[in-house]
């Protein structure tokens, strides 16, 4: 997967954009999924860069150039490719109190392709609710939701499930299948402390 731009190197400016604008679809990996501690190391800690030794770097050159040059690590978790830090939790954390609206869920299809770059809630939860039909908490412009990481993903042919996953790690948040319902909180989870 060639990048979408043409860059000598990853930073803050550049490299959330440019390698989700060149996730493509393909039969092993649905979405790229920047999690949290990934985008922090740009945007808080502002430490984060990566140079290419080749003119034409690709995707895997990016991810490579990431792992190899900064604190970003990559987990595959099939169907997810995530870039994350050692502090994100790297497994969604999600409970069913229906199995019918599981169920539902799992037989239902997300957007042919998505592409949400530092996305928050707000944004999100009406996207959830008119491709899932399914009302999903908490409702936007509400205090709930603002300790909600913003989402920063690329996919492609997700299920409905995989949808509610990819956002779940993306935003570092827990979900609850109610009967009819997703209700989504704050994930708490941290696997080790940040690195200063």
């Amino acid at each position: 997967m060639p990048l979408a731009a043409p860059v000598a190197e990853l930073n803050r400016t550049n490299c959330v954009d440019v390698m989700l604008r060149s996730f493509q679809s393909n039969a092993t990996v649905k979405a790229l999924i920047f999690m949290p501690g990934a985008t922090d190391e740009f945007y808080m800690f502002k430490r984060a860069r990566a140079t290419f030794t080749n003119a034409a770097p690709t995707l895997l050159d990016a991810v490579t150039a990431l792992t190899n040059q900064t604190l970003i690590r990559v987990t595959f978790l099939p169907p997810f490719l995530l870039l994350h830090s050692d502090e994100d939790p790297l497994t969604p954390l999600f409970t069913i109190s229906d199995e019918p609206t599981a169920e539902k869920l799992r037989q239902r299809k997300f957007l042919p392709q998505a592409l949400y770059n530092d996305r928050d809630w707000d944004f999100m939860m009406p996207v959830l609710e008119k491709q899932l039909k399914m009302d999903f908490r908490p409702w936007p412009y509400r205090t709930d939701s603002w300790h909600f990481y913003r989402h920063s993903f690329a996919a492609w042919n997700l299920t409905g499930w995989e949808a509610l996953q990819a956002v779940s790690l993306a935003g570092k948040e827990t979900f609850t299948v109610e009967r009819k319902r997703v209700v989504f909180t704050g994930d708490m989870r941290t696997r080790t402390l940040p690195k200063f």
